[in-house]
């Protein structure tokens, strides 16, 4: 069966190309930034906003980026001030954001199992023409954001305390930055779901890294990875009638791991084939003089 046969495959095809592309554009800061597990925090978040929005009868989606966009401001601004460690404040977001959600799905009218995995684990076949237009608009912004903000994110991600010193406003930047991440989070729900969504973000630049030099580039080939692999995955997860959002994210772990082994091997064989350094005599004319004289 063609891919390109029936209305809701192009949209679920279009809506994880939409994800592919903007869920590494953000996450390699994050990942600069040692904050790779921070996409499962918010999307446990985001779960209690799509239990609001079944709950009250409003946009899943929509509630969604709200509930998301609260939490990474409130886990942003625990990091800088509170007391509690940012780790104590990822468990918070964990424990309360799924359970949260769960209860208020199964308060809904809507309650069924099925209405919580098709958060959880994505459902891209199940894209409306409503649900794609959101996630192109907010897919956007993502990027919009990743690419002309690069340079002063960069820097607050690289060193805090330098972009401090340099007048840049570093407070304002993390919580753009925290707030674009959970906006990620939430154009990733339908794609690859609220569980996996931080996968798409982090395994694609970790990929990339391997292969690439420069900041620029690597967030360039990561995009060009997740599109690959969203794309991919899709098609795969069609022809094999597996689930997409699993497929997407197993065949970036595959990816990952091809091209790990493929650059072990290309540097040892390198490092084989590398001419051995001429050896240079640096012995002085006493020694070698006495060298001759006892036959050596």
């Amino acid at each position: 069966m063609s891919i390109f046969a029936y209305d809701f495959m192009i949209r679920a095809l279009v809506g994880a190309l939409i994800t592919g592309a903007s869920a590494p554009a953000i996450g390699i800061y994050l990942v600069q930034r040692r904050l790779s597990l921070i996409g499962d925090g918010l999307g446990h978040v985001a779960l209690t906003g799509v239990g609001f929005g079944l709950l009250l009868h409003q946009s899943p989606v929509l509630m969604a980026v709200v509930a998301a966009a609260l939490g990474a401001v409130v886990i942003e601004l625990v990091r800088e001030r509170g007391k509690t460690s940012g780790d104590v404040a990822l468990a918070m977001l964990f424990y309360g954001g799924i359970s949260g959600g769960v209860i208020l799905v199964n308060l809904s009218d809507e309650q069924s199992n099925r209405s919580l995995v098709t958060y959880l684990f994505g459902s891209p076949l199940t894209t409306s023409r409503q649900d794609l237009t959101v996630m192109l608009i907010l897919g956007c912004a993502v990027l919009a954001v990743a690419v002309l903000l690069r340079p002063w994110l960069f820097a607050v991600c690289h060193d805090e305390e330098y972009a401090r010193v340099s007048g840049l406003p570093v407070r304002a930047l993390n919580l753009v930055l925290a707030v674009t991440t959970a906006v990620t989070v939430t154009v990733a729900m339908r794609a690859v779901g609220l569980l996996l969504v931080s996968a798409l973000m982090v395994v694609p630049v970790a990929t990339a890294q391997q292969i690439t030099r420069g900041f620029k580039m690597t967030m360039l080939v990561a995009v060009l990875l997740g599109l690959t692999v969203s794309g991919g995955g899709i098609w795969i997860s069609t022809a094999a009638d597996t689930g997409p959002g699993a497929t997407v994210v197993l065949l970036a772990i595959a990816g990952f791991f091809t091209v790990t082994v493929g650059m072990s091997t290309w540097r040892a064989v390198r490092r084989r084939t590398r001419p051995k350094p001429a050896v240079v005599d640096r012995t002085t004319p006493e020694v070698v003089l006495d060298r001759v004289d006892h036959g050596y």
